[in-house]
């Protein structure tokens, strides 16, 4: 999940609710959306493949 920082950035959140925090998890955050959503790809390959 990709949402607009107040900055102009964009953070890449997990999908799911971390069960010890109870939000989502911090997977980075990215100047352009583009980089953010490439990154997102790359997170769902590496979780299948790794």
């Amino acid at each position: 999940m990709i949402r607009k920082l107040a900055s102009g950035q964009y953070r890449l959140y997990s999908r799911k609710v971390d069960p010890k925090t109870g939000r989502r998890r911090n997977l980075g955050t990215f100047d352009t959306r583009g980089q953010a959503e490439q990154h997102e790809r790359e997170v769902q390959y590496f979780k299948r493949h790794g």
